[in-house]
């Protein structure tokens, strides 16, 4: 195995921020069926919120861990509070999957995401041949004629100062890669970005152990020119801050 850096290890020229409303603080009592959790929140109420993250959170989901979650004012929501985030040691680490999604938005808005710059036209949830969808389409830009395929994935679980994904066997991941590396193989640009939402790690790798399918997968992929990336993000009480590049262990 060898290390691959980030073709652009260039931080970000301003640190883009995403708020983050997550006013309810409390502690982690339990989390179960995937999508539920069970918090006591300051004034020790007892409430079930919604987990938006429905991967094994390895390392996030231990009991008495301080918490804080959002709150919508959707009148049809079952579940009007969403677990955001969890304390792990001193940092915040971010739970919310879709939270990296938007922050990769606003990257792309702002023309700010390092290696993935100078697009004019930026579409989210794209479809693509094969029934299959990927995060965001690009095209339009001013030196490269390729349409360009960005697929995220959120990474929330580390071994000391290493990010590591899966943290459960992901059917759905490999489809995405065998998506990007066909589209890279009709002579467009590939990329999968891994965004690591929590500030204490310094590269990311496949955690093999837990979905050897992936880890063939992910090499496959890059031997083919697929492009990997990863980027982390600092989680504070109300933002999420893009920090900068990272290397991945292939």
């Amino acid at each position: 195995m060898g290390t691959q850096p980030y073709r652009s290890a260039t931080q970000a020229g301003h640190a883009l921020r995403l708020p983050v409303p997550a006013e309810l603080r409390g502690r982690l009592i339990r989390r179960y069926k995937r999508f539920l959790a069970d918090i006591e929140t300051e004034d020790g109420e007892v409430i079930t919120v919604h987990c938006p993250n429905p991967g094994a959170m390895t390392g996030t989901d231990r009991p008495g861990a301080a918490v804080r979650c959002s709150t919508s004012d959707n009148p049809k929501r079952r579940l009007p509070h969403t677990w955001e985030m969890i304390r792990v040691g001193r940092i915040w680490v971010g739970i919310h999957t879709l939270r990296a999604n938007q922050l990769v938005a606003r990257a792309l808005a702002a023309n700010a995401l390092p290696g993935v710059k100078g697009y004019g036209s930026i579409r989210s949830e794209v479809p693509v041949p094969g029934g299959s969808r990927l995060d965001f389409g690009l095209s339009g830009h001013r030196r490269d004629p390729r349409p360009a395929w960005l697929e995220v994935k959120s990474v929330t679980m580390a071994r000391g100062d290493t990010a590591r994904f899966p943290d459960s066997v992901t059917t759905r991941g490999r489809r995405h890669l065998e998506t990007l590396s066909a589209l890279h193989a009709q002579g467009q640009r590939a990329i999968l970005l891994f965004v690591v939402q929590r500030g204490d790690c310094q590269r990311v790798e496949c955690a093999e152990e837990i979905d050897p399918a992936y880890g063939e997968a992910l090499r496959a992929a890059a031997a083919q020119g697929v492009e990997i990336r990863a980027i982390r993000a600092r989680v504070l009480a109300r933002e999420i801050r893009l920090e900068k590049a990272l290397p991945i262990v292939l």
